[in-house]
Formats: C-alpha cells, structure tokens, sequence
C-alpha cells in the first residue's frame, strides 16, 4: 500500500478530487473497525430483545378492578401482554403535494434572489437532506445565454456553485472555443440539489424541480439556451431519445410561459470520459455561436 507521506502535493490532491468524484464523504477510522462483526452482534441483540417477555406494569385501573395483583415487595409478577405501541407513521410528503408546494414557491418570486430564498427554505425534495448545498444559477443574466447542465456534482455540491472543478475547466475551454467566457453566460442545473454518489435524478425528483429551473429561466428571459447532456436534453424536449440523437438541434421550447430556442449538446462529463466526443461537441458549439451571432 502507498503511503500518503509517499505521495507528492499535486498527487494527493489528484486522490482527494477522485475520490470526491467517486462520491467518498468519509475518512477511515485509525485503527480498521470489523463492520460485519458489529452487524452481527446488532442483529443478536435484536433477536433476543423479540424473544424476551414483554413486561409492562399494570395500570391503576386494571389494580382498582382486581383484575391484576399489585406483585409484593421483593416478588416479580407474572408478565402480562404487552400493549401495542403507538408508533406514529412518517413523515414524508406525497410526490403531488411536493410539486404542488414547488410550483407555488417558484410562481411566487419576482425575482432571482426571492426564488433563491424560496428554493433554500423548500424541504419538498429528498435530495436536499443528503446535499451540502444548494446549487443556484450563477452568471450573467443579462447576456441572453443560459447553460443548463443535469445536476450538481461532487465539486459543486462543495462549492455551492455550478460547473465547479474538472467539469467548470471543461466548460470554460468549449466556451473559450466559440469566443465566450463563464462571465459572459448564466449557469444552471434542472436540479439544484447533488444526488447521493452523482447519481441520476430520478423522474419524480425531476418533476419536483421542474417549477424552479423553469422559473430561473422565466426570470433570466435568455433567448438561447445550451442544453448539457443526456438527462437535460430529454427534461426540456420531453424525449426519450439518447444525447447523440437530439445533439446540435435547434428546438422551442417554453420554460415558465418564456419561449427560448434550445440546442442541446454533449455534457462536459462525455468529453472527459470519451474525448472523441470532442469533435461532436465542436459541432454543436459552433451551431450554437452562429445562431446567437446571428
């Protein structure tokens, strides 16, 4: 094994970020601990707590009515059956309520910064209680290009800001391609909340953020929008077509009542894994320039 005193700055830092992509949250413990022997041991003393008597004490009216004996000092009593326990239900609130609440929310902001306040006090979505932050759009919203991406990843989540770490290098290079900078664009995810080890949303997470990517672009009102990958292409054209199908087409779309025209192209993600995918995405990207040039 190698050791970390082994291993210079710029390798221990290349780890760290693979193994926050990788969605590792812990550090190991110093000394190994037997999680299968604690497993174990947890299920035993589960078993015997079920198979022991369940002793409750009687009640005064059960003692007022001679039914049960108080037992005398020093003498156990015979158990008795043992009440049902009230056990109140979960708490969780239905998918339909959640969208409900979420389609409130974002109709009720006049403005970014409101809707920003609306979505960090929502609690409608399951993906918040695991992400570190929410992740809102960030930019320039005067620009008229919106960059929309499927959700935030293990950077992201870190920084609270979208297209943080490798995948923000990435981008910033494709823009750099077609003469634009991450100051010249507004960024944003469908889903503003990181799933638990990157990933992908589920249909009815999606439609419970639906109201707030809608409204963030209804509010920005950019009139090109840049659709990243797979799962955002088919959120926006309601397809279930693959990324390689729907890449480099023009569409309209209405996002909140705001008509825009959106391209969709391959996520920064596809060109890392897979740079041959780089040539596609150029594609795409000079598309995209034309038409806002245009």
């Amino acid at each position: 094994m190698i050791s970390a005193n082994d291993l210079s700055p710029s390798e221990l830092a290349a780890l760290l970020a693979f193994h926050a992509e990788a969605g590792v949250e812990w550090l190991l413990e110093d000394k190994p601990v037997d999680r299968l022997a604690e497993f174990e041991a947890m299920r035993a003393k589960r078993a015997d707590a079920r198979a022991a008597p369940q002793v409750r004490p009687p009640s005064p009216s059960e003692v007022q009515s001679g039914r049960v004996q108080p037992a005398p000092p020093g003498k156990a009593r015979d158990p008795l059956p043992a009440a049902p326990a009230s056990v109140p239900p979960a708490v969780a609130i239905p998918d339909e309520q959640a969208i409900s609440e979420a389609r409130f929310a974002a109709e009720s902001a006049r403005s970014l910064a409101e809707l920003r306040t609306a979505m960090e006090a929502f609690t409608g979505c399951n993906l918040r209680n695991s992400a570190r932050n929410l992740v809102f759009a960030d930019g320039n919203t005067a620009s008229g290009v919106m960059i929309v991406g499927p959700m935030p990843y293990a950077e992201d989540d870190r920084d609270g800001q979208p297209f943080a770490g490798k995948h923000g290098d990435m981008l910033e290079r494709m823009l750099f391609g077609i003469g634009l900078s991450r100051s010249d664009v507004l960024l944003a995810n469908v889903v503003p909340w990181r799933p638990p080890g990157n990933r992908v949303p589920s249909g009815r997470e999606a439609d419970i953020c639906r109201p707030f990517i809608e409204r963030q672009i209804a509010l920005a009102e950019p009139r090109h929008l840049l659709l990243l990958g797979n799962f955002t292409a088919r959120f926006f054209f309601g397809t279930n077509e693959t990324i390689h199908q729907t890449r480099g087409q023009w569409r309209e779309l209405s996002a909140g009542g705001h008509p825009v025209q959106g391209l969709a192209t391959l996520h920064p993600q596809d060109l890392i894994s897979a740079p041959v995918n780089k040539r596609f995405a150029w594609q795409d990207l000079l598309a995209f320039r034309a038409r806002i040039t245009g």
